[in-house]
């Protein structure tokens, strides 16, 4: 019987590919800041130097491979002359590669360099960064802001993140903006980015930190200078109050059951916690726990059963409260502007 030609394995690889494509606006190929850009550059580079290489050792097999096959009556004519080595050859394979790693090495070096130069601070917004499993904390130390899973920039300015972790090891990755970085406890390294564009710009931890690393999302919210100053405003001064009576038994409820964790500014709770997101302006935010879109069944779901959602994480069930319950603490959480 005819064996079948294992050809049309190829026909599959363009179906295989097209499931490789990247999330919305996490990609490193479509930069949308300087820093990516320039390691966009040195990925072109590498890639250039690698399919030279490439291309050339298979030309060069292509050919060995055709002129030098064996043809009906070489055997009468004997072994082939054999020779032991040869000083051109060794030096030409020898000075190749190394001309090759040098123009690689040279923008490669000077560009690391020039990345970590640091910015004018007159120019630059500072954001603290700090990685929990599975959660980030932002905090503006000039401008006396503190957000979770949603960092906002703006657009056209130097963004100096200087980070740690509180726990395992983390790593900050903007694919859009550049980066990646990693976040090591009770040390701290120190990012530049900077969004040329207005636009949602997804993020991701890519040291993997336990059972929901994957699920480690953040996102970077770019606006333009006049709308970024109106936000900082906003949470300069947040509107923490609860407007109606189901609110305000919801307020009541987040100050027996999340409060020690939680913190919400401006609300008058005595206590507020630190190891958890931070709450304040929740209705803003474009997401619950990073991971879904910020409304009210979502949200339900999430106080129901967090460890469903994202295993591993430090949030307990609110299994115990009624529906009731449940429907007026989201009612409270919509209330934070």
């Amino acid at each position: 019987m005819k064996r079948r030609s294992p050809a049309w394995w190829l026909l599959t690889i363009p179906g295989l590919l097209a499931g490789c494509v990247s999330r919305n606006n996490m990609s490193a190929l479509d930069p949308q800041g300087p820093v990516g850009k320039t390691q966009l550059n040195l990925i072109y580079l590498s890639t250039a130097i690698m399919a030279f290489v490439v291309i050339v050792v298979a030309v060069i097999y292509i050919y060995v491979v055709t002129r030098y096959r064996e043809r009906p009556g070489d055997e009468k004519k004997g072994i082939p002359e054999q020779i032991s080595g040869s000083k051109k050859l060794e030096i030409l394979w020898t000075v190749i590669p190394v001309i090759l790693l040098v123009i690689l090495a040279v923008p490669t070096i000077t560009t690391t360099f020039r990345l970590e130069e640091r910015p004018d601070p007159a120019e630059t917004i500072r954001v603290n960064v700090t990685g929990y499993q599975y959660w980030w904390a932002f905090k503006y130390p000039d401008l006396r802001v503190t957000t979770a899973n949603e960092v906002h920039i703006p657009t056209g300015k130097k963004v100096e993140f200087n980070m740690t972790s509180q726990d395992v090891v983390h790593a900050f990755w903007v694919p859009s903006l550049g980066g990646k970085l990693d976040l090591n406890p009770g040390r701290n390294t120190r990012l530049v980015l900077q969004a040329d564009r207005p636009g949602v710009y997804e993020g991701k931890c890519t040291e993997l930190c336990g059972a929901s690393h994957a699920l480690m999302n953040f996102r970077v919210i770019a606006h333009r200078p006049a709308d970024f100053d109106r936000w900082v405003a906003s949470r300069q001064k947040p509107d923490s109050t609860a407007k109606t009576a189901e609110a305000r038994e919801g307020k009541r409820l987040v100050g027996q059951n999340c409060i020690g964790c939680h913190a919400v500014r401006g609300a008058g709770f005595q206590v507020e916690g630190t190891t958890a997101p931070e709450l304040t302006g929740f209705s803003q935010r474009t997401r619950v726990a990073g991971i879904m879109e910020n409304n009210r069944k979502n949200v339900t779901d999430w106080l129901k059963n967090p460890q469903g959602l994202k295993p591993g994480n430090r949030m307990p069930a609110f299994d115990h409260l009624s529906e009731k319950q449940l429907r007026a603490i989201v009612k409270y959480l919509e209330d934070l502007k």
